[in-house]
């Protein structure tokens, strides 16, 4: 098939190779760009842990002065993506709640609750999940410090938007409802090619907005993971 990634670098290229390795033609376009913010302040320990939502909250994570003095806690993460660059990044107790948002709550509630722990939350900008009122339902402390920012793009690269109006993509790869908002206001004066190929989305919330602009070729992953939204493609 022929196939457009929409998530940021650098885990588009992850995924392009991985769906080159099975045959697909890929096109790249990432609907986001992700910045860290290299001066967040993470405040003053001692914490008991860190949380990650993802792999973004990761290199941030890596990537910041203080990294040092957090990699001897434990991580809870949400998948496998995010715990793996944390492993990459030098932190030894890693567990993966394997799932979403809801998943690393239950997860976190399992490891620390109830009991009077601060847990360190590396976190983006812009969050639809209040995972820190959440916990603090369950009586866990969370702190946490916008680590990154996602930019959104304005345009998709000429040789997307030449594919697109050609009828030369058969499916779009989207992970995450920001980047659908970001492919559909790029896609303002193309509409109807754009929503006409099929749409793989990693949750219902990524794909809600390509219902309300009309798609009518979706299908949604069965996991919140990279491996099960692929699976979709050969179904």
């Amino acid at each position: 098939m022929r196939l457009l990634v929409t998530r940021p670098e650098p885990d588009n290229a992850r995924t392009a190779a991985t769906l080159r390795a099975k045959g697909h033609e890929v096109l790249l376009a990432p609907m986001l760009r992700i910045e860290s913010i290299p001066d967040a302040d993470l405040g003053s320990p001692p914490w008991s842990g860190v949380l990650l939502t993802s792999a973004n909250g990761a290199r941030a994570l890596a990537a910041h002065p203080r990294c040092g003095e957090l990699r001897s806690l434990p991580v809870l993460a949400v998948g496998r993506a995010s715990a793996d660059v944390a492993r990459a990044a030098g932190f030894a107790d890693v567990t993966s709640a394997d799932g979403d948002a809801d998943d690393l709550v239950r997860l976190t509630a399992m490891r620390f609750a109830p009991s009077r722990v601060r847990l360190l939350y590396p976190a983006g900008e812009d969050r639809s999940r209040d995972l820190a009122g959440a916990l603090s339902m369950k009586g866990i402390g969370v702190h946490t410090v916008v680590a990154y920012r996602a930019v959104t793009a304005n345009d998709f690269p000429p040789e997307v938007q030449a594919a697109l109006a050609q009828g030369r993509i058969d499916g779009v790869l989207h992970f995450s409802r920001r980047s659908v908002d970001g492919y559909l206001a790029c896609s303002r004066m193309m509409q109807r090619e754009a929503l006409k190929p099929m749409h793989y989305c990693l949750s219902d919330r990524a794909a809600e907005p390509l219902r309300l602009a009309g798609a009518t070729r979706i299908a949604v992953s069965a996991h919140p993971d990279e491996a099960s939204l692929i699976a979709e493609i050969s179904q």
